[in-house]
């Protein structure tokens, strides 16, 4: 079990839970938190102080005063009102990973929820209920208002979860099927589990950790096309990456010269060329600053993920109560914006080494990596759709973070559009596993003309491993099967 503190969530942590199911237990001092802001928000409004969002209305409403019989009322109504998404809902995962990280930042004892409200979140993890969320509707300020109200609805006992086969069932129907009580809102808790960038922050989570899978997928692809191309191993040499001096450099050019140890394949400068076309000779660059971009993606998200993101918060055990704007998606607006340009760059240089893997003027592999060139096409198609997928990826790369639009009455005049840069992302992913997968079909083939017995010994297993799922070319055959096949199988965690 993952013990959650509001403070200390890892994505080690997150991908435990998320994508292995563990479940979560909450720790005591976290829950002594949660008690203590909730006796301050009870105070409040027994003392029939005017607080934003506890006794008011919202957004450009703020200025409208709540009677305190009206206010569990107010909490519904918000509920209903904001849970306007449209559109796909957003994966089963995803939905997992909004309940979690929603769960987290409640416990950190700023937002002022009661301990019923904690215990539902972990119950709804724990039996893996996850709510259906529509992708499309939020502005990312004011945090994730729209998706985060259809998670909340279900947990007053209206929307719709997912079934076991991942089908949309009333959330009604599942909890008298589950024993699980829905919960009526009191003071503060509908605008506590609404003000937020847990939407952005799941699709973030989520990402980056297929994100870092296909980072380390690419580097063996790379090497066996290496192999495939008789690439030149000196351009991986330590010393020339010491020079530089970038650690993620470097450790890509490390694992690389890890996979090609003992390459018959790979050959030396001037052996049989001077120096390669930048598609080999720069992988360490280039991948490199991916994992700079990936770095950066991660610390941004941990650092969201045990962040309070709620409007107002309740400071120093009640004393200090503030309305201010950390439900702004900003940092992660542009961590997604970063990532959606790292993951470009992934696809766009192994489009380029898909390139030299078929052209007959780059190299002097069968045409196409043809059987039959001429009567067979061969590779030549595959390498079409990667060239069409990296584009796409250019369009969806344009930052979303720079698109601000007012709402709320002009009140709410900035907005991040971090949820927007977090899907485009997430689409920037799928299109950059399937290059990876034709790079990794077409490298196969390649190494196969070569001679498998010259193979890295590394290499070689994955060759004899991915042969499991996708065959050797000896005929044209409808391709687009192998690249979903594996594309899948990259996609395993």
């Amino acid at each position: 079990m993952v013990e959650l503190t509001g403070a200390s969530l890892t994505m080690q942590q997150i991908a435990r839970v998320c994508l292995k199911k563990e479940g979560l237990t909450i720790s005591q001092q976290s829950m002594n938190r949660v008690r203590k802001s909730r006796a301050a928000v009870e105070g409040i409004v027994s003392d029939k102080q005017t607080i934003y969002g506890i006794n008011t209305g919202f957004g450009k409403f703020s200025d409208v005063i709540i009677n305190n019989e009206n206010v569990a009322e107010l909490q519904l109504h918000l509920i209903r009102s904001h849970a306007c998404g449209v559109g796909e809902p957003f994966s089963e995962l995803i939905s997992r990973a909004m309940l979690l990280l929603r769960l987290n930042t409640l416990i950190k004892g700023y937002s002022g929820v009661r301990p019923e409200l904690i215990e539902l979140l972990l119950e709804l993890i724990n039996k893996q209920v996850h709510p259906v969320i529509p992708q499309q509707g939020s502005l990312g300020a004011s945090g994730d208002l729209a998706p985060l109200a259809h998670l909340a609805l279900v947990m007053v006992g209206e929307g719709k979860v997912f079934g076991p086969s991942g089908e949309h069932i009333d959330t009604e129907k599942v909890f008298n099927e589950k024993g699980i009580k829905s919960i009526e809102l009191q003071a503060k808790e509908g605008l506590a589990l609404i003000n937020g960038t847990q939407a952005m922050g799941a699709v973030g989570v989520i990402g980056y950790l297929e994100a870092e899978r296909l980072a380390y997928d690419s580097e063996w692809i790379a090497s066996m096309t290496m192999e495939g191309l008789e690439g030149i191993i000196d351009a991986l040499h330590p010393a020339v990456h010491e020079a530089r001096g970038y650690p993620q450099q470097m450790a890509v050019a490390k694992r690389m010269i890890e996979w090609l140890e003992g390459s018959q394949l790979v050959t030396r400068q001037g052996e049989k060329r001077v120096q390669d076309a930048y598609a080999l000779r720069c992988i360490p660059q280039v991948h490199g600053a991916i994992w700079q971009v990936l770095d950066y993606v991660k610390e941004k998200l941990e650092i969201e993920a045990n962040a309070a993101t709620d409007n107002p918060l309740i400071l120093q055990d009640g004393d200090l109560i503030i309305s201010s704007g950390n439900f702004h998606g900003e940092p992660i607006a542009f961590a997604m914006d970063f990532l959606k340009i790292g993951m470009a760059e992934l696809a766009n240089i192994s489009e380029r080494r898909v390139e030299r893997l078929v052209n007959p003027q780059l190299n002097d592999l069968p045409p196409f990596l043809s059987p039959e060139p001429g009567l067979q096409s061969g590779a030549m198609i595959m390498q079409y759709a990667a060239a069409s997928l990296v584009s796409e990826n250019k369009t969806l790369a344009h930052p979303a973070s720079v698109d601000s639009i007012p709402s709320s009455g002009n009140q709410e005049d900035h907005v991040s559009m971090g949820t927007v840069g977090a899907r485009h992302a997430h689409l920037i992913i799928q299109n950059t596993r399937y290059v990876l997968a034709i790079e990794c079909i077409c490298a196969l083939q390649a190494v196969e003309y070569r001679g498998i017995d010259k193979m890295s010994p590394m290499l070689k297993k994955k060759w004899m491993e991915f042969r499991e799922i996708v065959p050797s070319i000896t005929t044209d055959r409808v391709f687009s099967k192998d690249i979903q096949q594996v594309s899948t199988y990259l996609s395993n965690y």
